[in-house]
């Protein structure tokens, strides 16, 4: 008798301890749900089918294009936070736009070139909290208001003028040590500037972001910090032919 008294209170006041307010205390976040963004799958996805020329196994990233997949929805559902730290920020958003542009490449592959897709750097599709971005505003919106020049070596247009695609996840703890290899590499190859003593030709990346190399002096001056050999003040300076065949392992 004195259970059935128990359980007579319990259902009784149940509509009491669940009402709203109580409810309310803890909302369930998508945090909660998926967890804060994870970038180890990434990771492995670059240790298999990136080279260290940063040419990409296209066909094989396909294989595995639903990992790819999880990957960029992660991502999307767990965006920027204002309290994460500029390091991290910026690892988030060049990995999200490599991935992304990973992705948009294995959507149409076959193709020579992510030139012959349709405004592939100003179409919307790529999911951040609930909304669509493009890859124009990842980079322009994102990254470069973030006052880091070293961007422009980190993040991969999948052509093979561009800066390489390195074959590991940028990371919040690494990403000093990644932006500062990634510069040097790219600024001493020569596939993709010539450089001498008083003449340079340079990839047209200096030319079309020439402002975000200069906040702190010329762009001499800036190239210089990563040269073996230092370019006279004075040097002619022209750009080459930019390459936008796809970066694909052949």
């Amino acid at each position: 008798m004195l259970q059935i008294s128990y359980l007579f209170l319990f259902f009784l006041f149940q509509p009491i301890l669940l009402s709203s307010d109580t409810l309310d205390l803890v909302p369930i976040t998508s945090e909660q749900i998926y967890g804060e963004a994870d970038h180890k799958s990434w990771d492995r996805l670059l240790h298999s089918f990136v080279d260290e020329k940063g040419n990409v196994d296209y066909r094989g990233f396909k294989k595995e294009s639903e990992t790819l997949n999880r990957y960029l929805e992660q991502l999307g559902s767990n965006t920027v936070s204002e309290n994460w730290s500029r390091e991290k920020k910026l690892a988030y958003y060049i990995n999200l736009y490599n991935a992304a542009t990973v992705k948009l490449i294995l959507d149409n592959y076959p193709l020579a070139s992510i030139r012959d897709i349709n405004k592939p750097w100003d179409r919307a599709w790529i999911e951040y909290g609930g909304e669509f971005i493009s890859l124009g505003e990842i980079e322009h919106q994102m990254l470069r208001k973030m006052n880091e020049p070293r961007i422009h070596f980190a993040i991969n247009c999948a052509s093979y003028s561009c800066p390489k695609l390195l074959n590991e996840a940028y990371t919040e703890g690494k990403l000093e040590k990644q932006l500062d290899k990634a510069s040097k590499d790219f600024v001493n190859d020569p596939s993709r500037n010539k450089i001498s003593e008083n003449k340079v030709a340079l990839s047209k990346i200096f030319k079309w972001y020439k402002k975000d190399f200069e906040n702190n002096g010329s762009l001499i001056v800036y190239l210089n910090q990563y040269l073996k050999s230092s370019i006279n003040p004075d040097a002619k300076i022209e750009y080459l032919k930019y390459n936008w065949s796809l970066n694909e392992i052949k």
